[in-house]
């Protein structure tokens, strides 16, 4: 008693008035004194009594406590005059702004983040106590990878106006290097063989700028398991680690990690036993089951065991199994027998599937993406396959989705997913510039989400050196809710084939088509179209390849007159993807056959077939490092035949390439077979007075041949490429959705297999020279090089660097392209 009166009369002051410390009195008035900041009225809401009220010491020490508790201040007295109680109080500092110096393995927004996390921020108090808990924990950081020198301090600079600003001042130093590592006790395998199948190294090469060599915790724990899981894969079901030395040097500058092992004995498996409910799919079950008596035991397939069986209960609502490989050793025998133990817990049914995030995209244009349905049993797989498709929406950057149990209910869950939109709307776009066709531009807008509701519309209008082009086309991709496609498109096009690398010629189009698509699975549609188009040619060279066909349809009373095609086009297409994301994806594939042809009733009757592929392979768990295979080739020809000649594919209508979208490094359309034109040497005849001249041709050994640098493409095509798409360098994890890196190596080849060189063996040997066999598919060319894409606010830009590997004379170059609007 007389202890707590002396703390009491210390804790009240008493000054002006002597009383004792147990006297109770009644309050007249309470009065805090030192407020800046924070309202009266909010500090007397945590004293605990009001005037009138009776005090005594065990109420004024709750009051202190109170007001230290609210968190607004670092120092509180309290003392009495008469009945008046009086609290001098220093109001925490306000933090006005925090800094970070010589932070570098922690960036600047992880440690706001972290401050943010423990309250921490601008415009918050400050509370010392939670500044030193940070230092600390910081330090801690630092030394768990290493770097056990380092130091972190918070300098408090006070302001006017009870405010500070708070600067972090790192000083991280190097990572201890690792200067051996020993494991004790193995004898069935060797340290070199231990040692080369984990990351940490030691004594590395200077030229292995790769290795690990600086100490890191959570990487040695990883390095402990890895030799663990060695051992337990090979049947050494009793290793453990007896203890792990981490022993510095007194400088902190080195480290010698020391595993002391038991390895055991080997042990095979005698016998493998179900217990549990198995729901009905004891059978399944079964067979899905890879472990089989007789062999090693492997850690590895009984993980893999426990996760095939959880997985396979997962698609059926089973969402939380419990599925538990129980190993009973016998130690004479050296066998292990094994029970699987399966607790599928309750079937699990989904009460609601929600989104967030669709600012633009409705609703259902969303839903109609899910595999997985409302009011079913939650599927593992049916989720994972509605985040697929939903990746697959070329107007969605990101999904997420988790699973939320009802509260009270331990067999319902909400599904939430989570997307990240990104511009839907592009401005098409293209510039460039190469030797032969000079500056090109062209430009359209494309709307993949029109009005949210994920039909596709694009308005297109394109002027470039060698054509001028609009077009308006529109898909609804659920024209029905089984998800049958509609589509049509008009368009007019003007082409200048000269100004495209092309021997001359001039081609109006217009036309109009129609699509319908139907899906057969979920990765399989099937396509079909029909079309009319328009074509009208003039100011056209003729060549060599197609005279036969101009001798055809031209008017032999106006050989320069233009020629007109009206033709008629039925197509089909079956298309497959499982890629994971429609832009930029990093997995799966993608397939496309489409067979078109022109009907018996059009001017012109022929066929053309093209195959496109895609093969996306992540070489990396984050997909951050994935090679793309890609593949197109076509074929097409006439069928039938006009005036006793075969019909052929009409020159408008041939394959080419070379330029951005097909062979980088080389120009537009230049690859290919070139133009051969074909001459008669007249000598003139014995002059006539009445008659006039005349002249007449040497024999055709004596013709003489000129070839264009000009392509004039070839009725078959195959492009190929392999890239390995990289993290973009300097920049951030968050931009690898919308930048994308990658080296490509391109080949490809356009021919003509109508062309028979032995058609010319009756020239002489110096002009028989100049023509090569454009039929052959060996003239392939190839290109190597760098493409960034980057999917800007107007659009996809392409920046591609390439280097021309194998060419043919005569084809032009093109190191450097620039484009808006077509993405690989």
């Amino acid at each position: 008693m007389i202890i707590k009166k002396i703390a009491l009369a210390v804790l009240l002051g008493a000054l002006g008035t002597t009383v004792q410390a147990s006297e109770e009195f009644q309050v007249e008035d309470i009065e805090v004194k030192g407020l800046q900041r924070v309202a009266l009225g909010a500090a007397l809401t945590h004293i605990p009594f009001n005037t009138g009220d009776t005090l005594n010491e065990f109420r004024i020490s709750q009051s202190i406590k109170s007001l230290y508790k609210s968190g607004h201040f670092n120092d509180v007295v309290v003392y009495r005059e008469g009945n008046r109680v009086i609290y001098r109080v220093h109001e925490r500092s306000t933090i006005s702004e925090i800094t970070f110096d010589g932070n570098k393995d922690l960036k600047a927004e992880q440690l706001t983040e972290s401050l943010d996390g423990s309250d921490i921020r601008v415009g918050e108090t400050l509370d010392m106590t939670i500044i030193s808990g940070i230092e600390v924990g910081l330090e801690d950081f630092y030394h768990s990878i290493g770097k056990y020198n380092a130091d972190v301090k918070a300098e408090i600079i006070h302001l006017p106006r009870n405010r500070v600003d708070i600067n972090f001042v790192f000083t991280e130093g190097d990572a201890a290097a690792i200067e051996q590592i020993n494991v004790v006790g193995n004898e069935i395998f060797s340290d070199v063989e231990l040692l080369e199948r984990i990351e940490l190294t030691f004594d590395s090469p200077w030229w292995d700028f790769m290795a690990q060599d600086r100490y890191q915790k959570q990487t040695l724990q990883g390095d402990i398991e890895t030799i663990k899981s060695y051992y337990l894969d090979r049947g050494y079901l009793q290793y453990k680690v007896d203890s792990t030395q981490v022993s510095m040097t007194p400088d902190k500058k080195a480290v010698y990690i020391a595993l002391n092992i038991t390895e055991g004995e080997q042990f095979k498996v005698s016998d493998i036993d179900f217990i549990g409910d198995m729901v009905g799919f004891e059978r399944t079950i079964r067979a899905i089951n890879p472990l089989r008596s007789g062999k090693l035991y492997n850690g590895a397939e009984v993980t893999y065991t426990e996760e095939t069986i959880s997985r396979y209960l997962g698609r059926y609502g089973y969402a939380y199994p419990k599925v538990t490989v129980i190993p009973e050793i016998n130690e004479t025998e050296k066998t292990v027998k094994l029970t699987i133990s399966i607790d599928p817990g309750k079937r699990v049914y989904v009460n609601r599937i929600n989104f967030e995030g669709n600012n633009v995209t409705a609703d259902k244009v969303l839903r109609r993406e899910m595999r997985q349905m409302e009011g079913a049993w939650l599927s593992n797989s049916a989720a994972e396959n509605s985040k697929a498709w939903l990746q697959r929406l070329p107007y969605l950057e990101e999904v997420e989705y988790e699973t939320k149990q009802l509260p009270g209910e331990d067999d319902l869950v909400d599904i939430d997913f989570t997307v990240k939109e990104q511009p839907s709307g592009s401005f098409t776009a293209g510039i460039g510039y190469g030797s032969t066709t000079n500056l090109s531009l062209s430009a359209g807008i494309q709307q993949n989400n029109f009005l949210g509701t994920g039909n596709r519309l694009a308005f297109n209008v394109n002027t470039m050196s060698y054509q001028q082009s609009a077009s308006i086309s529109y898909t609804d991709p659920y024209f029905t809710v089984d998800a049958v496609s509609l589509g049509g498109q008009i368009y007019y096009s003007e082409f200048n084939a000269g100004n495209a690398n092309l021997v001359e010629y001039n081609n109006k189009t217009y036309g109009i088509g129609l699509n319908l698509g139907f899906p057969i699975n979920e990765y399989v549609r099937l396509n079909f179209g029909a079309g009319y188009k328009s074509n009208g040619i003039t100011r056209l060279q003729t060549y060599e390849q197609i005279q036969q066909f101009y001798e055809i349809y031209s008017d032999p009373n106006n050989p320069d007159g233009g020629l007109e095609f009206e033709s008629f086009d039925l197509s089909v297409a079956i298309s497959r993807t499982t890629l994971n994301r429609g832009t930029f994806p990093t997995d799966g594939s993608s397939q496309s056959l489409t067979y078109k042809m022109t009907t018996p009733n059009s001017d012109v009757d022929y066929f053309k077939i093209n195959l496109d592929t895609k093969w996306y392979f992540p070489l990396t768990q984050d997909q951050r490092w994935t090679v793309l295979a890609r593949l197109n080739a076509g074929y097409g020809n006439g069928y039938g035949t006009i005036d006793g000649n075969d019909q052929i594919l009409p020159f408008w209508e041939n394959f080419r390439a070379g330029g951005s979208d097909t062979l980088r490094g080389f120009e537009n359309n230049i690859v290919g077979p070139r133009a051969v034109f074909r001459f008669p040497t007249p000598i003139t005849g014995t002059p006539d007075p009445v008659e006039g001249g005349s002249s007449c041709c040497l024999g055709q050994d004596h013709d003489f041949i000129n070839v264009s640098q000009r392509s004039v493409g070839g009725n078959a095509i195959v492009v190929a490429g392999i890239e390995l798409i990289v993290p973009t360098p300097l920049l951030d994890e968050g931009f690898s959705n919308s930048v994308r890196t990658s080296f490509f190596v391109d080949v490809g080849n356009v021919w003509d297999t109508e062309f028979n060189v032995e058609d010319y063996n009756d020239l002489a040997t110096p002009e028989f020279e100049k023509i090569d066999d454009y039929s052959d598919v060996g003239r392939y060319r190839s290109s190597a090089g760098l493409s960034v894409q980057w999917l800007s606010p107007m659009g996809p830009m392409i920046f591609s660097f390439a280097k021309a590997l194998k060419s043919e004379k005569d084809d032009d170059k093109e190191f450097f392209s620039f484009n808006i609007g077509k993405t690989f």
